[in-house]
């Protein structure tokens, strides 16, 4: 089973393979199967050409696994993992040349 902890859209800035992208969904998931779990932030810039645009181009995509064990999900580690959100998302954008406004969220935070 595969659960968004958190989602959120936010106004970002990246060009990607030549075009301008100016949004973006930041995620931290978790997948809970056979005994094992596994988090990890994603993150994917899009175009957001007009306020009704929310169509993701999952090509400007960057992730990172954060943990993976035998267990079950986490409320308090979830939490930590929800508190350094915003570095390691800062990471994924420069790796992809783009930046994510954190100040500007395109919509309610979406938690699971």
């Amino acid at each position: 089973m595969t659960f968004d902890v958190y989602k959120r859209y936010y106004e970002a800035e990246c060009v990607y393979s030549g075009v301008e992208r100016k949004a973006a969904v930041v995620t931290l998931t978790v997948t809970s199967e056979g005994g094992e779990v596994a988090y990890e932030y994603t993150l994917s810039f899009f175009p957001h050409r007009d306020p009704e645009d929310f169509a993701v181009s999952y090509d400007a995509f960057a992730s990172r696994e954060i943990y993976r064990a035998k267990g079950r999900r986490s409320k308090k580690r979830e939490a930590v993992y929800v508190n350094m959100l915003e570095g390691e998302i800062d990471k994924l954008a420069d790796s992809l040349g783009g930046k994510v406004f954190w100040d500007r969220p395109l919509g309610p935070e979406a938690r699971g």
